[in-house]
């Protein structure tokens, strides 16, 4: 029986040394790793800002199938009778902004749209909880992306939509207003709290509020020009079949419009519940 041969100093030094080259390419190859991935990885870009119609549940209702709740609105609310140095516009708004969510001075803005389209179209019986379900999916009743909804029924910012340039899930339509409106001389872009296209907006654009000019950003403007684009044709919104044609012609989306349903037919029960 042989004894091992001890080993010398100089093998053992020569081990230590290979073993130290692989432990330091090793960490060297770890780290080109580590600095690929660096390298590679996107930055952290701002927040998406929170659509508005992603919070709002899908109504389970058929459309055409019933047409929602109304609401009599301000023009019948025995607490918004007229009294002198009163607005009862505002009276009916401060009164159904908490039960409904809804700001008040948005409120005002579908509230008053009702009453004017009234006297215009009487036959179409659009109700002030229509435009407002339509307000809380476009822009959150003129909030969205942190906007505030000033007194002057104008957000804190302008409210502009994605560029309609055929991307992925965007329809395509090429600018139509030179950038008046969106700010985009290359494709239009929605607008304003009810989120108009340009080229829509001039056909329907209003003056709500009197100032000489119809503003999509204004909200009364946008409300009232809402409201005449969802009475066209004669559409009686009292009947299921006319109030879901309406709502399609603004968004022609099945899940749209029972969103749209599901908003107001809540706001306008909420209110009955107040009287």
């Amino acid at each position: 029986m042989n004894d091992a041969e001890p080993a010398s100093p100089r093998r053992s030094l020569g081990v230590l040394v290979r073993l130290g080259v692989v432990l330091l390419i090793l960490a060297m190859a770890g780290g080109g790793v580590l600095l690929l991935r660096v390298a590679t990885s996107p930055e952290a870009g701002p927040p998406r800002p929170e659509v508005p119609a992603d919070q709002v549940p899908v109504a389970d209702v058929e459309p055409g199938a019933v047409a929602p709740a109304t609401d009599p609105g301000a023009a019948a609310d025995p607490q918004a009778r007229p009294q002198a140095g009163v607005d009862p516009l505002r009276t009916w708004a401060d009164r159904l902004a908490d039960p409904t969510g809804v700001p008040a001075r948005a409120l005002m803005a579908y509230g008053n749209a009702e009453l004017v389209q009234r006297d215009a179209d009487p036959g179409c019986h659009l109700s002030w909880a229509t435009l407002a379900g339509i307000g809380r999916i476009e822009s959150n009743h003129g909030q969205y992306g942190g906007a505030v909804l000033g007194e002057d029924g104008r957000p804190s910012k302008p409210i502009v939509g994605v560029p309609l340039n055929g991307s992925s899930g965007v329809r395509s339509i090429s600018d139509t207003d030179g950038g008046r409106f969106d700010g985009d001389p290359a494709a239009d872009r929605a607008v304003g709290p009810m989120q108009f296209i340009p080229s829509t907006w001039r056909r329907w654009a209003s003056d709500a509020n009197l100032d000489g000019r119809g503003d999509p950003q204004q909200i009364d403007d946008a409300a009232l020009s809402a409201a005449r684009y969802l009475c066209a044709g004669d559409r009686d919104l009292a009947v299921p079949a006319d109030w879901w044609a309406a709502v399609f012609s603004y968004n022609n989306s099945v899940p749209y419009g029972q969103k749209v349903f599901g908003l107001a037919d809540g706001y306008a029960r909420t209110a009955l519940s107040q009287d």
